[in-house]
């Protein structure tokens, strides 16, 4: 099996009042295997787009996925399942739920119509709590925890399901700053030390430049640029993509600053 995701001449978009409206067109690019890897870009340059395509939720316009060496089209919606994690910003009902019942439902692709747990799926929404470091949080409602532990505990959801994809959509929104960096810490200890692909779309730039293994820079105009966030950096694209009157990027601290 392949270890990637390939993008192939890929144009994302969406259809609004019966008009296909294209968002972007012809990336091409890959996700691999034990990295963490960011998409930023400006407001509006289609980053929550790709990551809907990329989940299966909208239908490419144009172009191919390739998921492990086949086409996404492939997959029904169970075997998807057990193949991509997607967290998103949404606020879940989850009623009286506690943390731990969040978790096992992870487990829904494999328990079939009547959601059974067996002992095996007991240990693995067990293991995803102690790999999420939140076994204080089991028996809390859901309704009582932070922005950054209910992040935790969506997390942990999302391993117990087993993936060896998990795309993120804005995981660090509305968290104060050391909430975000321990999350992105553990996103990028779950990349390497699991062999996930991780895959995150993130406004938070110097973070995800100090944190992620790989960026994806995407722009309407500009298109994508790929690299490490020191690749970026030194080659100018950072700056060209987010520089604006008044504001600059400092390559060397990886720090954007007011003039």
């Amino acid at each position: 099996m392949s270890s990637s995701i390939e993008l192939k001449d890929l144009t994302t978009g969406y259809v609004s009042q019966k008009s296909l409206v294209e968002v972007t067109t012809n990336l091409n690019a890959h996700l691999t295997s034990g990295e963490m890897t960011c998409l930023m870009g400006p407001n509006g340059a289609g980053k929550s787009t790709l990551l809907k395509t990329l989940s299966g939720f909208l239908k490419p316009i144009a172009g191919e996925i390739i998921l492990f060496g086949k086409p996404i089209q492939d997959f029904n919606e169970t075997d998807l399942a057990k193949l991509i994690g997607v967290v998103l910003t949404e606020r879940l009902s989850v009623s009286n739920m506690t943390a731990e019942e969040l978790v096992a439902l992870g487990r829904s692709p494999y328990t079939g119509i009547w959601g059974n747990l067996s002992s095996e799926d007991h240990r693995i929404v067990d293991d995803s709590i102690i790999l999420t470091g939140i076994e204080n949080l089991k028996k809390r409602r859901v309704t009582t925890l932070s922005d950054g532990e209910r992040q935790k505990v969506l997390i942990a959801k999302t391993l117990a399901q087993q993936t060896p994809v998990i795309f993120l959509d804005e995981p660090t929104a509305f968290l104060d700053y050391p909430s975000k960096a321990e999350i992105m810490l553990l996103l990028r200890k779950l990349a390497n030390e699991e062999r996930k692909i991780i895959f995150i779309s993130t406004h938070d730039l110097e973070l995800a430049l100090q944190i992620a293994d790989k960026a994806w820079l995407l722009d309407k105009e500009k298109g994508i640029s790929i690299g490490t966030p020191a690749e970026l950096s030194e080659n100018g694209d950072i700056g060209r993509y987010f520089d604006r009157k008044g504001l600059f990027y400092d390559k060397e601290r990886r720090i954007f600053r007011v003039n």
